[in-house]
């Protein structure tokens, strides 16, 4: 499963309002190589499904990974954080075993 808390609910409505986004897009989470740590994070949004796509439901968000990816990030919960110390989007994954100080990075 992949959790998305509160703050990034609300900043996923206003990015899709600001957009103009359509209801049937929703949020694609991957993870790619590279970052300090190994591995980084890659949020998009789409509207196509993918043949081993894993769909999520949660908080009134929809969240769909490739399985590649959700072996790195089961359980994990997508946070917005904002302000003069925010760092924007942030996963708290408890497959990491180790994170970048930025927090855009890790390596399990």
């Amino acid at each position: 499963m992949l959790f998305v808390g509160e703050s990034a609910k609300e900043r996923l409505r206003e990015i899709r309002e600001a957009k103009a986004m359509p209801e049937n897009y929703f949020l694609r989470v991957s993870i790619t190589s590279g970052g300090c740590s190994g591995l980084s994070y890659k949020l998009d949004f789409d509207d196509e499904l993918q043949p081993r796509d894993q769909v999520f439901e949660d908080n009134g968000e929809t969240v769909v990974c490739d399985l590649k990816s959700f072996l790195y990030l089961c359980n994990s919960t997508l946070e917005f954080s904002g302000g003069l110390d925010g760092k924007g989007f942030a996963f708290t994954n408890p497959n990491a075993t180790r994170e970048c100080g930025c927090g855009e990075s890790f390596a399990v």
